[in-house]
């Protein structure tokens, strides 16, 4: 079956709709990767709290969509808001790959007994999420942080060029470029470190680390072609996080984070964190078997903890 694939232009949207493809193509399909920019990628100087509402990363693919120019979309699943546009489905979220975040650190700025944040005193940081910046200055009041935008490759240039100490990505989008093909492949220098930051500490953002193949609700079709590549324990993990996540009613632009993990027996842990106003930082955790239940019970803990 032919499939029209929908991707951001950026090297890691890249490395995953390719390998979305390249999963379909096995399936005995024929996939073709439509490259459509969004105003996520275009605006670049500015915090996404200044860009627009969450979404500005997924909105034009999902027009596409919905237009019927492509036939499925390939996004990083943080990026998708918790209200999906009527006629749009997530048909398949493939297994995951590492949730935490990663701190990039010039080794020049090391500082190992600051534990796990191991930076000098007064560190230049670099970050444009919020969820982030609330958790780093919880840890550590005194670091400074910076506007950090732009692909990948581009934020860790910020960092080897100086601009700042060190930088805050997810580990599975360093993951996917390293193992990328060609000019798509990313390769850290000498100069800097990397550390990983506990997701039970670090609460990630909801779904990181996991891809969404979205499709049209009503294309049969083309749900059945992609269905195969659907990973039912990560499933449940991400429906906890999203619940968590509609309950927060929230996206890029809110300090919140929730990780989901499933033990062998198909138990679900939901860590979740919201930053707030007066610059310290709820957390909750919840355990249970449904996910929307475990959501419930995060997000109740945290409003205890909000209205305290």
């Amino acid at each position: 079956m032919r499939l029209r694939i929908g991707t951001r232009g950026s090297a890691l949207a890249l490395a995953q709709s390719t390998d979305v493809a390249a999963r379909l193509r096995a399936l005995g399909h024929d996939p073709e990767l439509v490259v459509i920019s969004t105003v996520g990628d275009r605006v670049t100087d500015r915090a996404f709290t200044d860009v627009g509402s969450f979404g500005v990363f997924v909105r034009e693919l999902e027009s596409a969509l919905l237009e019927g120019a492509i036939d499925a979309a390939v996004h990083s699943y943080k990026d998708v808001p918790s209200r999906m546009p009527q006629g749009l489905a997530i048909a398949a979220i493939p297994e995951r790959v590492d949730v935490a975040d990663v701190l990039l650190v010039r080794r020049d700025a090391v500082a190992a007994e600051r534990g796990g944040l191991p930076l000098a005193d007064g560190a230049r940081v670099g970050t444009s999420a919020t969820r982030r910046r609330a958790l780093l200055l919880d840890a550590r009041p005194d670091l400074v942080l910076g506007l950090l935008r732009g692909n990948v490759p581009t934020r860790v240039r910020s960092l080897s060029e100086g601009r700042f100490d060190a930088i805050v990505l997810a580990a599975a989008g360093l993951a996917r470029l390293a193992r990328a093909d060609g000019e798509h492949r990313l390769t850290l220098g000498d100069d800097i470190t990397t550390v990983r930051l506990d997701p039970a500490v670090f609460v990630p953002a909801p779904s990181q680390g996991a891809i969404a193949v979205q499709v049209r609700e009503s294309d049969l079709a083309v749900r059945a072609a992609v269905a195969p590549l659907d990973d039912r324990s990560c499933r449940r993990a991400i429906q906890a996080e999203r619940a968590a996540l509609y309950l927060a009613e929230g996206g890029c632009t809110l300090p919140f984070g929730a990780w989901c993990s499933v033990a062998s027996d198909g138990t679900l842990t939901l860590v979740a964190a919201l930053g707030l106003e007066d610059g310290s930082v709820a957390r909750s955790v919840a355990v249970g078997e449904d996910p929307q239940a475990v959501a419930s019970a995060a997000w109740d803990e945290l409003s205890r903890g909000v209205h305290a």
